[in-house]
């Protein structure tokens, strides 16, 4: 049903029924329920491509997903609860959140290209950003609004939120040498991701601060899921010595390095610390328990949404543009994985 149809229905012109859809305060209170009555009754729902067209906005922000080994296996658990925690913002202003997923076949850079030139976003949520990133380049010079989910080297005036890899190195590292631990290896993203880069610089800096060598042999890059943590135990198991703990860059990561090392005759925690990144629904069901840290999402998808608003025109009232540059904590949750003990009573 067309607008010009609900008018006629209603025996009211269409000015006043597009009026009294949109609120406005020159309809008679009881003309503005009727029409409402009427669009719910009749299941009128607005032409979105006309109202766009009339208003310069489309009301939709895109959330953009690379599809990557890693998000097609665990994806889900991770960008959910941040979806979830963006769309409680956007609601309360009706805006839509839309995913968008760009297939493993299609350039990044390309593939945003194309949705720009649809215009059937206001903004744009980018996340998996790489080392020097196409898109922010773009996205700047055609003024477009957007956030950053995740650093990068790309230069420029944007706002972005990264977890806190450095900080989650840093602590893991610290704790491991407050075990006695003094070659510790450490499972990186087997991309060019900027989190892997930033995760490395965060060991690094720890271990010197620790006074302990940098051993380049001690990076194994994966993928960041349960394949990527069995190909990293059998890296581990050929080095002589074998390291007597790890950092892992993936939580999804240990089901598979768990995996590998059981079949070799090992049991995380006693003949291997293991410390994974973050808290995750499968992460709870490991025996020993895993060593991570935890972050809430949801919070994380609200203040994403809060640097998304501010930095569309049409919220500048609401909230502020302001310069966001925010890296997310993350708490340490001890677990059984990397039980202290003496480095020698490791194998």
């Amino acid at each position: 049903m067309s607008i010009r149809d609900l008018a006629r229905h209603l025996d009211i012109s269409i000015g006043t029924v597009s009026r009294a859809l949109n609120g406005k305060a020159d309809v008679n209170p009881e003309t503005r329920e009727r029409v409402l009555e009427a669009a719910k009754q009749l299941g009128y729902v607005p032409n979105q491509s006309g109202r766009s067209l009339r208003q310069g906005t489309t009301n939709t922000v895109g959330f953009m997903i690379e599809s990557t080994i890693e998000t097609a296996d665990n994806g889900g658990s991770f960008f959910m609860p941040v979806f979830e925690g963006v769309q409680s913002v956007f609601r309360r202003h009706h805006l839509d959140l839309v995913a968008l997923l760009c297939g493993t076949d299609e350039d990044p850079a390309s593939y945003l290209n194309r949705v720009v030139a649809r215009r059937f976003v206001d903004g744009l949520i980018i996340s998996a950003t790489t080392r020097h990133d196409p898109r922010i380049d773009f996205l700047l010079e055609r003024k477009i609004p957007f956030v950053a989910l995740g650093r990068s080297a790309t230069e420029g005036d944007y706002p972005w939120i990264d977890l806190d890899f450095e900080g989650v190195a840093a602590t893991a590292v610290e704790r491991l040498v407050g075990f006695g631990h003094r070659r510790i290896a450490i499972g990186t993203p087997a991309s060019d991701l900027n989190l892997g880069y930033v995760f490395l610089d965060g060991y690094k800096r720890a271990l010197a601060a620790s006074g302990i060598a940098f051993d380049p042999s001690l990076i194994l890059p994966a993928n960041g899921n349960e394949e990527g943590g069995y190909k990293v135990a059998c890296a581990l198991l050929q080095q002589k010595p074998m390291p007597t703990a790890i950092i892992l860059v993936n939580e999804n990561m240990a089901i598979g390095l768990y995996r590998r090392l059981y079949e070799a005759g090992l049991q995380p925690g006693r003949d291997i610390a293991v410390i994974g990144f973050r808290e995750s629904p499968q992460s709870r069901f490991l025996s020993p328990t895993l060593t991570c840290f935890r972050i809430s999402l949801r919070d994380l998808g609200i203040r994403l949404a809060e640097a998304m608003l501010s930095a569309l025109p049409a919220f500048e009232n609401q909230y502020p543009h302001e310069k966001i540059e925010l890296i997310w904590p993350m708490e340490l949750v001890p677990g059984e994985s990397d039980r202290p003990g003496s480095p020698s009573g490791f194998r």
